[in-house]
This record gives structure tokens, C-alpha cells and sequence, in this order.
């Protein structure tokens, strides 16, 4: 939240995806397409389109099924707790938190770990925070002091001679050392909840209470029970320091509501996680690690993918939200998704992954990297260089797939701003903003897909991989 001890806006208790932005943005767009269609002809781009514009429809598809279900999860869930009050847990929370431990990371950071001190302890009382540290790390002094402030809070450094069994790197080689001193600490229990955080992003009190209820129904599930689970993204008004980026971001909540709740939601998260508000049992997280090798930049992406291929039907979705905050700059924004890029194509040929799986990655990041050439703006401006306006395809069938994809964009970018501006302070959006955000979907398009592409040539050359830490926005 964007200040730690204040209570989220109270439209927020009432908040669920709604249809009406899909439905009305098909009707316009089917509406539109059988208007100006030309006869059909199989002019020169008549093909291309018809198989590129059609592509995304089994993501579409998924994330409509992803919107019915967050809500069916979200009444239910009401449904179970009404009269309860707030829950509360034994099992033990231990929060883990890495960074890169600069001066400029650091105020996020700060925020972030009062946010955790803030609203997690009356839900937990067995908390624990653990900030993981480079020894050596530049803020290192300031990062102690903010561990000192609460008994709750433990700093974990790892030594610069640190090496793992595979040869891990960056994030993910801290993140295997903090998981192997739990296990030393004989914390691999199934009492034990792990949550994994980034260092610019906080929890609110509806985090709190969405987590310690999910804990609650594992332990009386029995054979059912539940190992993994996770919520949504949100990014508030007054974390952002840019407003493009911010904008361009409305689309991360939405995917969480639609895309990643239809996968992680229906038990095996093959279309991966993030590695924020990643809650996972300690006693499975134990049998996996984060030790993937040096090649290694999404380990969030290729963990989700080993637990879906031994733990099938074991994740969940939960209603509850973090907080993080949007790319300082355009700059960094491209290069957080070039990185998602690389890190995701290499997943696509680890062999040591299952292939059912690596086949549904191999999709999405096919549709990303084509983004460029599908972009309408892109394809307007080839259209008139090769003197051929004609972008019908080449049966009418196709026409209701595309408007069904394109509404789907459309619903993503309005639904994930009116999330976004409801746990932003005021709790609401601006008059502009809507419009606006429609209006720059084709810019957005190219702010996601040129980094795609770029991404993968990185992967294609074989480059050699980096795991670069953008500026964290206070």
C-alpha cells in the first residue's frame, strides 16, 4: 500500500472483473470489421494477417475463462469466510526478500518491509522477515539499520564466495542460498509458508487477510490440499514516477485476473508465476530449489514449470493484491521486458523441462515476439507501402476471432487501470485516463513487443545473459 498503516479504499472489498468492457468492445469491433470488410479476396495480405491476427485467440480464450473464474473464486471465498472475521494462522510465515542492496533501491525496499510490519502480524504471528544481501552490497549499512528496527526482521548475507552445485547466478543464486539455510534451519515443513517478494513491493491489509485464510483451508483439506498459490499484481497512482510506464503496466493486474488465475487458479501454473506475492509451501519448495544453472534470469518462470510438472493440480489463485510500483523510464521498461524475453525463450529450449509444458511457453512467447509485425499501426503503414489497403482475411469466420482478440486487449488495458487506480489513494481514475489508455494500446503493443523481439534475437546469438535490476520508484 502506498502508505504502510493505511487501510485500503473501501471500494476495494467490492472489487471483481467485470464483463461489460469485453462484451461492448466485441460488439463495436465485430460490428466494425463486417462494415468496412472488403470481398474477400486472398489479396497479399490477406493470408498473413488471417494467421497472425488469429494467433493470440487460445490466450484470449484463457483469459475469459480466467475472468469467470476469479469471480466464481472470489464469491465463493466471501461466501466461506462471511461472519468470521479476520483470520489468522499457526503455521509460520517467513517472507523473503532480495535485493541488490544499492542506494537508489533502497527507499523502495524501506517501504516495502514496513508495509510487511505493518499488516502481516496480526494474521501471522509467526512471522518472519528475511531481507537477503550480496555481502559487500552498497546500502549494506542502511539495510542493517532497517533490520534492526524490529526483532521480526533477519538479515541474510551471503558470502561473496558463495557458489552453487549448478553455478546459479544473480537473483536466483541469493534467493538458492536463503532457501538453503531454512533447510539447514530445518524449516522445510509443511507448517511453513514461504513468501517470496520483490524489494519495491509491499502487502496491504487485504494481503494479509486473503493469504492466512488460503494457509487456513490447506490444512483442513486434507489430500487436496494446495502447495503454491498466488494473487495479484497492482501497481498505485502514487508509487509511478512515469505515467506512460504506468499506464502501459494496467495490462500486468489484468493478466492476473484473467490469464495467470485460469492456469495457477485451476492447479498447475504452466503459464508460469511472478516472482512477487509467491506464496509456497516450505516442505515442497524443498524438493525444487532455485538452483537452475547460470543461464538462468526468470527462475520464477522455470519454477512454476518444474512444480507444474510434479505437483499437477496443486496451485491456487487468491484474491489478494501486492503493491509494486512502474518502470522509472521508458528505458527501463524496455529493458525489463527484453529481459522477461530472453530469460522465457531460454526456458523454451531447456530440454530438461517437460515438453507439454515448454509447448504452452513456446506459444506465448511466439505471440510476443511477432508483436511487432502485428501491430495495427505497423500493418496500416505495410499496407500502404505495398499499395494494397485491403487487410480482410480470407474467410468471414475469421472476422468474429479477431474482434474477440482485439476486445480482449481492450478489456485488459481498461480492467487493469480501473484496478490500479482503486488501490491508488483516491481510489478512483481520472476523467483522462480511460480514454487515454485505449487510445495508446498500439503504443503499448510496441513498448511490449519490440523488447520481445529484441529478447529473443539476444537468446538467437546467443549473447551472454544479464540479469539487470532497474530503477525501484519511491
Amino acid at each position: 500500500m502506498p502508505d504502510p498503516g493505511r487501510a485500503p479504499h473501501p471500494g476495494l472489498a467490492r472489487w471483481q472483473p467485470g464483463y461489460w468492457p469485453l462484451v461492448l468492445s466485441y460488439l463495436v469491433v465485430v460490428a466494425s470489421d463486417f462494415w468496412f470488410v472488403h470481398p474477400l479476396t486472398t489479396d497479399v495480405l490477406s493470408w498473413p494477417l488471417t494467421v497472425l491476427w488469429t494467433w493470440p485467440i487460445i490466450t484470449t480464450i484463457t483469459g475469459i475463462a480466467g475472468i469467470r473464474r476469479t469471480r466464481r473464486a472470489l464469491r465463493e471465498s466471501a461466501a466461506r469466510w462471511s461472519g468470521r472475521g479476520p483470520a489468522s494462522t499457526t503455521d509460520q510465515l517467513i517472507v523473503v526478500v532480495p535485493t541488490i542492496g544499492r542506494h537508489d533501491t533502497y527507499p523502495a525496499l524501506k517501504r516495502s518491509v514496513l508495509s510487511y510490519l505493518a499488516h502481516l502480524p496480526p494474521c501471522f504471528p509467526r512471522l518472519r522477515i528475511d531481507i537477503v544481501i550480496d555481502e559487500g552490497c552498497e546500502a549494506a549499512g542502511r539495510i542493517a539499520a532497517l533490520a534492526a528496527r524490529s526483532e521480526l526482521i533477519r538479515l541474510v548475507v551471503v558470502p561473496q564466495r558463495y557458489r552453487t552445485a549448478n553455478g546459479t547466478r544473480f537473483k536466483a543464486r541469493v534467493t538458492n542460498y536463503a532457501h538453503e539455510l531454512r533447510i539447514h534451519e530445518h524449516e522445510h515443513r509443511d507448517d511453513v509458508w514461504v513468501l517470496h517478494m520483490d524489494d519495491d513491493t509491499g502487502v496491504g491489509p487485504d494481503t494479509a487477510v486473503t493469504m492466512a485464510r488460503f494457509i487456513e483451508e490447506q490444512a483442513h483439506a486434507g489430500h487436496r490440499a494446495k502447495h503454491l498459490a498466488q494473487g495479484v499484481l497492482t501497481y498505485p497512482r502514487e508509487y509511478a514516477v512515469n505515467a506512460l510506464t504506468w499506464l502501459a503496466d494496467s495490462v500486468r493486474p489484468a493478466e492476473d485476473v484473467g490469464r495467470f488465475s485460469a492456469w495457477t487458479g485451476s492447479g498447475t501454473p504452466r503459464a508460469g508465476v511472478h516472482g512477487e506475492l509467491l506464496l509456497v509451501r516450505a516442505s515442497i519448495e524443498a524438493t525444487i530449489g532455485w538452483d537452475f544453472g547460470p543461464r538462468s534470469i526468470v527462475e520464477d518462470a522455470e519454477f512454476a514449470l518444474i512444480f507444474s510438472a510434479r505437483y499437477k493440480g496443486r496451485s491456487a489463485w487468491f484474491g489478494g493484491r501486492c503493491y509494486g510500483a512502474s518502470p522509472a523510464s521508458l528505458r527501463d521498461f524496455v529493458r525489463q521486458r527484453e529481459r522477461w524475453s530472453w530469460g522465457l525463450t531460454g526456458l523454451v529450449f531447456n530440454r530438461s523441462l517437460q515438453l507439454r509444458n515448454r509447448l504452452l511457453l513456446a506459444y506465448s512467447v511466439m505471440s510476443w515476439v511477432v508483436g511487432p509485425i502485428t501491430n495495427v499501426a505497423v500493418v496500416m503503414l505495410v499496407s500502404l507501402a505495398v499499395a494494397e489497403r485491403n487487410t480482410s482475411p480470407v474467410a468471414l469466420f475469421i472476422i468474429p476471432l479477431w474482434a474477440l482478440n482485439m476486445a480482449y486487449t481492450i478489456w485488459m488495458y481498461w480492467e487493469g487501470l480501473r484496478l490500479n487506480a482503486a488501490v491508488s489513494r483516491d481510489g478512483r481514475r481520472r476523467w483522462w485516463e480511460p480514454p487515454v489508455v485505449i487510445l495508446l494500446i498500439p503504443v503499448f503493443g510496441m513498448m511490449e513487443s519490440v523488447p520481445g523481439l529484441r529478447g529473443f534475437v539476444k537468446f538467437a546469438r546467443r549473447t551472454e545473459n544479464r540479469f539487470t535490476v532497474i530503477r525501484k520508484p519511491t
